[in-house]
C-alpha cells in the first residue's frame, strides 16, 4: 500500500487545506472545487485529506457501507437489524476516485441484464458512487467529465440516492458523500449546474516567493527518497491535526449562528447577487464549521467574511468569460453595514493547525526530512485563509510572455493606415513575432448574442456533446445489434423478436421466455456530439478600415459561448500581414480562447490562402490525435485575397483541398458598405458550406442559416431530406482543375 503525502507537510496552501478541513468538520458544507494551475498540489492535498478523517461505524458485511444506527431501509444488501444492540464494525473513510473515462456502469452500477431476462435474478454490481457512500468521491480534472456522468453525480448529489434503471429493472441505494473536484481552468470550465453543487471553491497558483518553492522541492525529494520515514517524522503534528479536526465537530453542534451573522450572510448573498438559496446555506454552514474549528461556540463576522470568500465566487458568475471572483471591498462593505463595523483580517492560524504549511509546496524548514514539523498551537486559535505571499494569490502574477497582455504581444505602433488599409503595414511582421508592423490597437468586441447553432453534417461517433449528430449511448433509440461484449443497455423488443421463432425448438411448455445469448440485441441510440470548432478570424487591414473589427470580434465571442454551452472544443487561426498565425491551438477552455480573441489586433494585408493552408495543417493534426471528433471549420472574412503572386487563385486552391478534405465549414461574411462584391459567399461556395452575414447569425434574425443556404438550388428538396450541396466548381482562371464531389448535408439549426 502506498504512503500518502501527509497533509501537514502541503507548503503554502492554506485556502486549499483550509476548504478541505472545514468539510471534514461539516460534511454537509457539501464539498470543495479547487481550481489552479498544473502542478500545484491539488490531487496530492485531497489524497492527503483522508488520513485525517476518522472511521466509520458500519454493518458488518454491507457492500454499500450502511450506518447500523440508521441503515438505508431501501439498501440492497438489507434489510438490515436496526437498534442499539444490532452488530456493527468499524471501516476507515473511503476516498474513491472517479476517473475521467469512467463509464456510467462504472459509476452507478452495473445490472445483469441477461440473468435479469433468463432467470428473473435481479443482479447489481456496485459502482463508485456505492463505493464513496459515507466518504469521499474525488473526481480529477471534474471539467472534462463526460455530461452524462455529470447528470448522474447530480441526482445523486441533490437526492443523496443513486437509482439505476435498466428496461425496468430498477436499483436503489444511498449514496451521500463528500464531492471534492479539481480542475484547471485553462482546460475548460464546469456546466453552472455541477459548480453549484461544490460548497466552496478555492483558486490555488505556485509560489513565487523563492524559500516556498526551495521548501517545496526539498520537501518532495525527501519523500521521493523515503516515504516511510518522512510520514512518520510528519506523524506528530498529523495526529494533533487529526485531533483537531475530531475535537471541532464534537463542538459543531454547540455553535450558535446569532441574528446579526444570519443578517450579514443574507445580505452578502443577496449583494452579490447568487442564484437561489443555497448560497446562503452553504455560508452559514461554512460559518459555523470556522467558529468549530476556532473552538468557539459562536459565529463571529470574520467567520462570516472568511466563508463568503469560500462560497460565493464560484456561484455569482453571470458569463463563461468572466473569472470567478469576489470584490473584497464591496463585500467588507455589506458586512459593516449589517453588522456595525469593519470585520477584521483573519489572524494566522498557525503552521499546522490552521491549515498546515507543509505538502509538495512548503514552508522554510531543514531539520529532518523535509523539514521540521510544525509545532502544534492548539484548537482555539483564530481560523483563517492563510498568509500566502501577495504573489502567489490568483490574479496578482504578472502575464507571462505567452499570455494576452504579456511582452510577447509587444507594442502598439498605432493604428493602420484608413486611406489605404492593405498596404498599411506590408513591411511589417506577423502578429506576435515582435514587430508591430502598423497593426492597429485592439478593437473591444462587441456585446455577444444568441447565435444560429452551426452542424456539421453527417452522422459522427465523437465525444458526447450537445452540436451534431451521433451515435452515442444515450440519446433515442435508433435500432438494434447484436451486442460486442456484455449487454448494459438491451433492446427488449428485438431480443424478443430473436427468440420469439426458437421457443417451440427449445421445448418451452409454460409461460415465459426461454432465451439464449445469442437471442439478446442492444439499442443503438442517436445522440449529439461535441465538435471541433476552428476560428479562422481575418485581422487584415481591410477589416479594421470600416470599424467592423468590434462586430467581428463580438460576432466570433457570440460563437464562442455557444461552443462552450455545447462541449466543443475550439482553436484560433488569424492571417495578416505576410502570413497565418495558430494563436490558440485547439482547447476545451473557450475562456483562453476570449482573452485571445480581445487581444487581437489587425492590419496590413489579406494572406487569405495562407490562413485557409494553415487550418487545414492544425486539423490534420488534429486528426491524428482525436479521429473520432469531427471539426468544423468557421471563417470570419470579407473574403479578399491580397498579397503574393495569384492570391484569389491562390486562396480557391487552398479551400478546394479544404473542402477535399471532408472538413464542414461556414463562412461568415463580414463585407460591408454599399458596393459588395461577393467574395465571401464565392469562397464558401469553394469550401462546400453555407455563407452568412453577421446579422443571419443572430438567433432572432428574420433570415437565419438554413436561409442563407436557401438560394442554392434543389433546397426545396432539402427540406424534405438530406441533401448535398453542389459540388464545389473549379477556380476561375484554373481550368482543369477536378471539381471535389461534397458530401456536406444541408447545414440546418439544431
Amino acid at each position: 500500500m502506498s504512503v500518502p503525502y501527509p497533509f501537514t507537510a502541503i507548503v503554502g496552501m492554506r485556502d486549499l487545506q483550509l476548504g478541505l478541513l472545514l468539510n471534514a468538520v461539516h460534511p454537509a458544507i457539501g464539498g470543495v472545487l479547487v481550481r489552479g494551475e498544473k502542478g500545484t498540489a491539488k490531487s496530492t492535498a485531497v489524497r492527503a485529506l483522508a488520513a485525517l478523517l476518522p472511521p466509520v461505524a458500519v454493518v458488518p458485511g454491507c457492500r454499500f457501507r450502511c450506518d447500523p444506527g440508521a441503515p438505508d431501509p431501501g439498501c440492497p444488501d438489507g434489510p438490515h437489524p436496526d437498534g442499539p444492540n444490532s452488530p456493527a464494525a468499524s471501516a476507515p473513510t473511503r476516498m474513491v476516485e472517479l476517473p475521467v473515462g469512467a463509464t456510467e456502469d462504472r459509476l452507478a452500477g452495473a445490472l445483469d441484464i441477461e440473468r435479469a431476462l433468463s432467470g428473473g435474478v435481479t443482479s447489481f454490481e456496485p459502482g463508485l458512487l456505492a463505493e464513496a457512500h459515507r466518504g469521499v468521491l474525488y473526481v480529477d480534472e471534474v471539467n472534462l467529465l463526460h455530461d452524462h456522468l455529470v447528470d448522474l453525480l447530480l441526482d445523486a448529489a441533490a437526492m443523496g440516492a443513486s437509482h439505476v434503471e435498466r428496461e425496468g429493472v430498477s436499483v436503489r441505494h444511498a449514496a451521500r458523500f463528500l464531492l471534492v473536484g479539481t480542475m484547471n481552468p485553462e482546460e475548460g470550465e464546469l456546466r453552472p449546474q455541477l459548480l453549484d453543487r461544490f460548497g466552496l471553491t478555492v483558486e490555488v497558483a505556485a509560489s513565487r516567493a523563492t524559500d516556498e518553492r526551495v521548501e517545496v522541492v526539498r520537501r518532495r525529494l525527501a519523500f521521493d527518497e523515503d516515504p516511510a520515514a518522512f510520514a512518520a517524522h510528519w506523524a506528530a503534528s498529523e495526529d494533533r491535526l487529526r485531533a483537531r479536526v475530531a475535537t471541532a465537530r464534537e463542538v459543531l453542534p454547540r455553535v450558535r449562528l446569532g441574528e446579526v451573522a444570519l443578517r450579514q450572510i443574507a445580505a452578502t448573498c443577496a449583494a452579490f447577487e447568487v442564484d437561489g438559496m443555497r448560497a446562503d446555506l452553504v455560508m452559514a454552514r461554512t460559518a459555523t464549521a470556522l467558529a468549530a474549528w476556532a473552538g468557539r461556540e459562536e459565529v463571529l463576522p470574520e467567520d462570516v467574511r472568511q466563508a463568503a470568500l469560500l462560497a460565493l465566487p464560484h456561484r455569482r458568475r453571470r458569463n463563461p468569460f468572466d473569472a470567478p471572483g469576489l470584490d473584497e471591498e464591496k463585500l467588507d462593505e455589506v458586512l459593516r453595514e449589517n453588522g456595525g463595523e469593519d470585520p477584521p483580517e483573519p489572524e494566522d492560524p498557525g503552521p499546522e493547525d490552521g491549515p498546515g504549511t507543509g505538502g509538495p509546496d512548503g514552508g522554510p524548514g531543514a531539520e529532518g526530512p523535509g523539514g521540521p514539523p510544525p509545532e502544534d498551537d492548539g484548537p482555539g486559535e483564530a481560523p483563517g485563509a492563510g498568509d500566502l505571499p501577495r504573489q502567489d494569490r490568483p490574479g496578482d502574477r504578472e502575464p507571462s510572455a505567452t499570455e494576452p497582455g504579456g511582452a510577447a504581444d509587444g507594442p502598439d505602433s498605432g493604428p493602420a493606415s484608413e486611406t489605404d488599409p492593405e498596404h498599411a503595414d506590408a513591411q511589417g511582421a506577423l502578429p506576435g513575432s515582435g514587430g508591430t508592423g502598423g497593426a492597429a490597437p485592439a478593437a473591444p468586441a462587441g456585446e455577444p448574442f444568441s447565435t444560429r447553432p452551426l452542424t456539421v453534417p453527417g452522422l459522427g461517433e465523437g465525444a458526447a456533446g450537445r452540436r451534431s449528430r451521433a451515435r452515442t449511448t444515450h440519446g433515442r433509440t435508433t435500432g438494434a445489434r447484436r451486442p460486442a461484449g456484455t449487454v448494459t443497455r438491451p433492446h427488449l423488443a428485438a431480443t424478443i423478436r430473436a427468440a420469439a421463432p426458437h421457443q417451440r425448438a427449445r421445448g418451452r411448455t409454460g409461460p415465459g421466455l426461454l432465451l439464449r445469448r445469442d437471442d439478446l440485441r442492444e439499442a443503438v441510440r442517436e445522440g449529439r456530439e461535441g465538435n471541433l470548432v476552428l476560428f479562422l478570424v481575418d485581422a487584415s487591414g481591410s477589416m479594421a478600415a470600416r470599424r467592423r473589427m468590434g462586430a467581428v470580434k463580438g460576432a466570433v465571442l457570440s460563437l464562442l459561448l455557444d461552443a462552450y454551452q455545447r462541449r466543443d472544443k475550439v482553436g484560433l487561426v488569424t492571417f495578416r500581414q505576410s502570413g497565418a498565425e495558430l494563436a490558440l491551438p485547439p482547447t476545451s477552455s473557450v475562456d483562453v480562447a476570449a482573452a485571445r480573441l480581445e487581444s487581437l489586433r489587425t492590419g496590413g494585408r489579406t494572406p487569405l490562402a495562407d490562413g485557409l493552408l494553415r487550418a487545414r495543417e492544425v486539423l490534420r493534426v488534429e486528426r491524428l490525435r482525436d479521429p473520432s471528433r469531427r471539426p468544423l471549420l468557421v471563417a470570419v472574412t470579407d473574403g479578399r485575397a491580397t498579397g503574393g503572386p495569384e492570391p484569389l487563385p491562390r486562396a480557391r486552391r487552398a479551400a478546394r483541398l479544404l473542402a477535399g478534405d471532408g472538413t464542414a465549414a461556414v463562412v461568415v461574411d463580414c463585407e460591408a458598405g454599399p458596393v459588395r462584391l461577393g467574395l465571401a459567399r464565392s469562397l464558401a461556395g469553394e469550401l462546400g458550406g453555407p455563407a452568412v452575414t453577421l446579422e443571419e447569425l443572430r438567433a432572432d434574425a428574420v433570415a437565419g442559416v438554413v436561409r442563407a443556404a436557401g438560394a442554392a438550388p434543389g433546397r426545396a428538396a432539402a427540406r424534405r431530406a438530406p441533401a448535398e450541396v453542389p459540388s464545389p466548381r473549379p477556380a476561375h482562371g484554373a481550368p482543369g482543375t477536378p471539381a471535389v464531389p461534397s458530401h456536406h448535408s444541408v447545414w440546418r439549426t439544431a
